[in-house]
């Protein structure tokens, strides 16, 4: 299975849509809350989310090598079912 990071924002509310998606999907994630890390952490955060091809809008998702920006549950799905 594609690891799966979600770098959210605490408050926001579509960032909790997207963990809710796997949760209820049961696929395995790691959840980092960019506005809950120091000022570096952030930073690494925003340069890797450029790095994928993502303007750092939240919430932003790894699927494996993947992007995905804000709550696209149908973009979710395909890229899970992709090898």
């Amino acid at each position: 299975m594609k690891k799966v990071t979600i770098y959210a924002l605490s408050t926001c509310l579509w960032c909790r849509k997207t963990k809710k998606f796997f949760e209820d999907k049961k696929v395995p994630f790691e959840a980092v809350d960019y506005d809950k890390q120091d000022e570096n952490r952030q930073s690494e955060m925003l340069a890797e989310m450029k790095r994928s091809g993502c303007s750092g809008a939240f919430p932003f998702t790894r699927i494996g090598d993947a992007c995905v920006q804000g709550y696209d549950p149908g973009e979710f799905e395909r890229l899970l079912e992709k090898k």
